[in-house]
C-alpha cells in the first residue's frame, strides 16, 4: 500500500499524545495527517508498578489514542515503522505499507535491551515495551501452588525500584515473592539525591528486598549479581533503560554514538529538519536531556506547536526548557510513596495521594477529550 501525508506521526507516545490533543482543541494543521502506531492504545507505565501492587485495575493507565486520532482527523494505521527514507521522505512499516510525507515526527520510544546485556532465556522480561511486559508478567506470575517466587529485579534506577517495590508486594498471592535488586555498576538511584537513596534504602530493608550492588548476569543458564549466583530465580525483571532502534541510523537520520536521533532545540532532526524526534528515540544536541517519561511529557505542547508553524510555512520558534528540578514520586508498593525534588526527599501515604492525583488527571484530561468529541458527534 502506498500512501502519503502533509504530516505522519510515527509511533504513539506521549509527546504525540499532547500533538493529537492539541489538533483536538485547534483542528489539524494541514489537509491530512497519518498516525502509525502498532497499538490502539497508549500504556502510561508510572502506573504500572501500583497496578501490580494491587492499587489500580491492568487498563487504568490506558490513553485510546486510536481514538484520539480519529477526533482530531488524522488517519490511522495500526502498524510499526521499521524503516524510513528521509531524503525521499518515505516511511515504510512491517505490513509493507509505505507512506510519504511533507514532515515526520517521530515518537516510537527506545528498545528493550536486556537480551542485548544479559543474554537470552525465558524467564527474562524486558521492560519495553511496556504493553508487552504487562502481558508477559501477567501471564508469568500466576499463583502455582501459593509458592513464593524469586524475582531478580536488574537496574537500579527509579523504574527498577519502583517495580521492584511492586513485585515485592505483588497483589493476589498469600506468599510475598522473595525479591533480589540488583543495582548495577552505578549503584541505586545514581541520578538522585542522597536523601532520596538513604529513604529507599530504609525501605529496602524494612520491606526485606536484597540489594546488591553489580550488574546482573546470565551464565550457563545461571542467573547472578556481582559474584553471587542468584539461582533458583523464577524471573528476571529488567530495567536496563532504553536502546535506539535501528532503522532511523540506517535510513540516514543523524544519530548520536548511541544511535538515538540527534535533534536541535525545536525537536528536529539536525541533519534533516523536515524530520522531528521525541521521548526515548531522540537525543538533543544542545543539552544533555536524560530519557524520562517527565520530559517526553512536557515536550509535547511545544512540538504540537511547531508543527503547526511548519505546517503554515513559517520556522519553529518553542523549545522544552526542563525546570531545575522535577519532581519524581515513586510507589513502595504498600500504599505510601517517595518523593524526590532535586535535593529533598519525603515519604507517606500522602505522597502516594498525590502521585494517584498526579496520574489519574493526566490519564482523565485525554478521556475527557475523546469523550467532548463523541458527545459532540
Amino acid at each position: 500500500m502506498n500512501d502519503e501525508a502533509a504530516i505522519v506521526l510515527v509511533g504513539g507516545g506521549h509527546a504525540h499524545g499532547a500533538v493529537l490533543a492539541d489538533w483536538i482543541e485547534n483542528g489539524l494543521p494541514c489537509d491530512n495527517a497519518i498516525l502509525v502506531t502498532p497499538a490502539r492504545h497508549l500504556r502510561y507505565s508510572g502506573m504500572v508498578p501500583a497496578w501490580i501492587s494491587g492499587f489500580y485495575k491492568r487498563d487504568e493507565g490506558l490513553v485510546d489514542v486510536a481514538a484520539l486520532a480519529q477526533k482530531a482527523g488524522a488517519r490511522l494505521l495500526l502498524d510499526r515503522c521499521v524503516a524510513i527514507d528521509p531524503e525521499r521522505r518515505m516511511i515504510a512499516t512491517a505490513e509493507g505499507a509505505r507512506i510519504g510525507f511533507e514532515t515526520a515526527s517521530i515518537d516510537t520510544g527506545g528498545v528493550g535491551r536486556a537480551a542485548e546485556v544479559l543474554g537470552d532465556d525465558p524467564r527474562l522480561l524486558d521492560v519495553r515495551p511496556i504493553d508487552r511486559f504487562v502481558e508477559r508478567l501477567a501471564k508469568a506470575t500466576k499463583p502455582i501452588d501459593d509458592e513464593a517466587p524469586h524475582i531478580l529485579v536488574a537496574g537500579g534506577g527509579a523504574g527498577g525500584t519502583e517495580l521492584a517495590f511492586g513485585l515485592r508486594n505483588m497483589a493476589g498471592r498469600s506468599k510475598r515473592p522473595r525479591v533480589t535488586f540488583a543495582l548495577g555498576d552505578d549503584g541505586l538511584l545514581p541520578d538522585f539525591s542522597p536523601a532520596v537513596r538513604d529513604k529507599v534504602r530504609d525501605e529496602l530493608k524494612r520491606q526485606d528486598i536484597a540489594a546488591i550492588e553489580g550488574d546482573a548476569w546470565l551464565r550457563s543458564g545461571e542467573f547472578g549479581v556481582a559474584e553471587r549466583v542468584l539461582e533458583p530465580v523464577d524471573l528476571v525483571v529488567a530495567a536496563l533503560g532504553s536502546a535506539a532502534p535501528e532503522w532511523p541510523s540506517e535510513g540516514g537520520l543523524a544519530c548520536d554514538d548511541a544511535g538515538f536521533i540527534a535533534v536541535d532545540r525545536y525537536q528536529r532532526s539536525v541533519s534533516h529538519p523536515h524530520v522531528f524526534a521525541v521521548g526515548d528515540v531522540a537525543a538533543r544536541r544542545d543539552r544533555d536531556l536524560p530519557h524520562s517519561g517527565v520530559h517526553a511529557v512536557f515536550a509535547g505542547p511545544v512540538l504540537a506547536k511547531n508543527l503547526r508553524a511548519v505546517c503554515a510555512g513559517e520556522e519553529p520558534h518553542k523549545s522544552y526548557t526542563p525546570r531545575w528540578n522535577n519532581l519524581y514520586l515513586m510507589s513502595t508498593g504498600t500504599g505510601s510513596a517517595i518523593a524526590s525534588y532535586g535535593p529533598l526527599a519525603a515519604q507517606g501515604r500522602w505522597v502516594a495521594k498525590l502521585k494517584d492525583w498526579i496520574d489519574r488527571r493526566w490519564i482523565a484530561k485525554y478521556r475527557a477529550l475523546a469523550q467532548e468529541c463523541c458527545d459532540a458527534e
